[in-house]
């Protein structure tokens, strides 16, 4: 909120943290050979870049952030429309309806904040049109980025049932191979840097440090999405993408509900209404209501011999 053009910045920390971490114990300093042949390294990695990148940059074109969770969040109709094409996917009934449920809940938010971009401020009336220009481009900018994501994914799943899953190898090489692309962000990178270290000072509880805000905000962003990658990779080793989906799903429910009470985003009855057919949608995708029938049969048994 202090510096919204800071993407850049937050994304190399995150990437240079988890590359490290991964050299250190993935890689073992270099000497373990990767187990996918490094080319197909180098073009998921440019996928990956240039999604993080676009991003990013969507933020400074007056997409809102609650708005910014819910279009990535359709990356299930991306992943479905492409494997239709690409891999000749075919689907169920209840499949189909859960897309055109998470499609509809985005074009209710995008179409409403649609309409508060269009009508916000006292602006004349040529600035509220480039103000929304600037907006459609931002959306512009989202879907590209979700469809590269899908993209990425397809690519991804190709090469796993190829080469075996190695996704600890792809998660450092992810991070690693990026690296000198943000040379070219170096400019923005830097200006971003002195801003934050002329942000207010900040004592850190327990040890007593004190150093600016935004640093500790950044370094606290750091750790909290190393862990959160992590624990992403510990929960596809230890259980079945039906439950990674839900658990992730459920995790972006809590972030975009966190985000509208704690920073006071702007949410309206159409943006809840939006928002409920998009993870409706989403849980019916993962059948997840398949799931709890049986565990729910069990549980009758138990309380009708009781």
């Amino acid at each position: 909120r202090q510096f919204p053009g800071c993407g850049n910045i937050v994304t190399f920390s995150q990437f240079l943290f988890i590359a490290v971490e991964g050299f250190i114990f993935e890689a073992n300093f270099g000497r373990k050979r990767p187990a996918i042949p490094i080319r197909y390294y180098f073009i998921m990695v440019a996928m990956f870049f240039t999604v993080s990148v676009v991003n990013n940059y969507a933020l400074n074109l007056n997409i809102a952030m609650p708005l910014h969770m819910i279009f990535r969040s359709g990356s299930l109709i991306a992943s479905m429309a492409l494997g239709i094409i690409i891999l000749k996917k075919r689907y169920s009934v209840s499949k189909y309806t859960s897309i055109a449920l998470v499609s509809l809940g985005i074009f209710t938010c995008t179409f409403m904040s649609a309409k508060q971009v269009a009508s916000d401020s006292s602006l004349h009336e040529e600035d509220g049109l480039q103000v929304f220009l600037w907006w459609l481009l931002g959306i512009a900018a989202l879907t590209f980025a979700l469809l590269m994501s899908a993209r990425m994914g397809i690519f991804q799943e190709m090469l796993y049932k190829q080469f075996g899953k190695h996704s600890k190898e792809a998660l450092f090489y992810n991070h690693a191979l990026p690296l000198p692309g943000f040379l070219l962000l170096a400019p923005n990178i830097y200006h971003h840097a002195v801003l934050f270290s002329q942000s207010e000072l900040f004592q850190v509880p327990v040890i007593g440090l004190t150093l600016p805000i935004m640093w500790f905000y950044l370094f606290m962003n750091v750790i909290t999405q190393y862990v959160c990658i992590r624990g992403v990779f510990i929960l596809t080793t230890e259980c079945t993408s039906l439950t990674v989906t839900l658990v992730v799903t459920l995790r972006k429910f809590v972030s975009l509900i966190f985000s509208i009470l704690y920073f006071r985003n702007p949410f309206t009855a159409w943006h809840w209404l939006g928002t409920a057919f998009v993870f409706v949608g989403t849980l019916m995708y993962t059948e997840v209501w398949n799931s709890l029938g049986p565990f729910l049969a069990h549980w009758r048994k138990r309380l009708k011999k009781e």
